[in-house]
C-alpha cells in the first residue's frame, strides 16, 4: 500500500469516527466499535518507515 493509499485509508476512518462518536443517540455500540476497529486497522497497516521523514545519506570523502 502506498503512502497516499495509507493516508486516505487513515482519513476515512477518522472521519466515521467522529461521525459516530459525534452522534451519540444516532449510533449504536456496533457502530462505535465498527469505528474503533477501523481506526485501529488503519494504523497497523502503516509502515514505520512512512512516519518517519526521509533520511538522506551524506557521502564521507577522505581528505588526502
Amino acid at each position: 500500500m502506498t503512502p497516499e493509499e495509507q493516508m486516505t485509508k487513515m482519513k476515512k476512518a477518522i472521519t466515521q469516527a467522529v461521525k459516530v462518536m459525534g452522534d451519540r443517540f444516532g449510533s449504536t455500540e456496533v457502530d462505535v466499535e465498527r469505528a474503533i476497529d477501523e481506526l485501529k486497522a488503519s494504523m497497523q497497516t502503516a509502515p514505520a518507515a512512512a512516519a518517519q521523514p526521509p533520511q538522506s545519506t551524506v557521502a564521507v570523502t577522505a581528505g588526502a
